[in-house]
């Protein structure tokens, strides 16, 4: 969770009065893309397991709503082997009885609040802007940019290279994955043309991506 380390080194550097610093900031907001994969036509996600090292700066608010409006369990889980698996358990036992709501699982760390603090300094520094999801596209409101006081620290700003964009390897699925419409596997291009050490798209791209784990534990079909 870089964000609140970001948002302090930006704060600091205009507090201090340093010019040679910038950020090209790519931070995303996770609400959103819940949102767009939930109204995608071809949706298969049937729940969420929400990261617990965001939920302990973001808080748990924008997440009920979600578990109401698209009929899905959303539990909030840690990342250590029990912590998962209790995730999980608690995700099956909602689907198995018919309830969709949060569910904290990670409670030592996470508050319904949040961090008070640290959401301070972010909404001070930064401010929501559309964001494009490799493997997905452009999905509205679900990304931060350096708000306006800070905008002589925005790299693409500075170094003007907001129109820079790349293109996505016509191979990869890897934004069907993301949306549980295959598994890793059911890529042509997994194992083969794409690995850890030339990945392809962000679920191999991320040690923590999909693709990566299924790669690293040697489900290759």
């Amino acid at each position: 969770m870089r964000r609140p380390a970001n948002a302090m080194t930006v704060y600091q550097a205009k507090r201090l009065g340093i010019r040679n610093f910038s950020l090209l900031v790519s931070h995303v907001l996770v609400p959103p893309a819940i949102a767009a994969i939930m109204e995608s036509p071809r949706c298969r996600v049937q729940a969420f397991l929400a990261a617990g090292h965001v939920c302990s700066v973001m808080g748990t608010a924008e997440y009920p709503p979600l578990a109401l409006k698209y009929g899905v369990p959303i539990v909030v889980t840690g990342f250590e082997p029990l912590d998962i698996l209790e995730g999980i358990r608690q995700t099956v036992v909602q689907l198995e009885t018919g309830r969709h709501e949060l569910v904290n699982a990670y409670p030592r760390a996470v508050l319904p609040s949040g961090n008070l603090a640290a959401l301070a300094m972010l909404r001070d520094v930064f401010e929501v802007t559309d964001r494009t999801w490799r493997g997905i596209g452009m999905i509205p409101s679900s990304g931060w940019r350096l708000a306006e006081k800070y905008r002589d620290f925005d790299a693409e700003v500075r170094f003007d290279v907001g129109a820079v964009t790349t293109a996505e390897s016509s191979l990869c699925r890897s934004g069907e994955v993301l949306q549980g419409l295959i598994k890793p596997h059911g890529c042509a291009a997994f194992g083969r043309e794409c690995t850890p050490r030339n990945p392809l798209g962000a679920t191999m791209v991320s040690s923590e991506g999909a693709c990566a784990a299924y790669y690293a534990y040697r489900r290759l079909s």
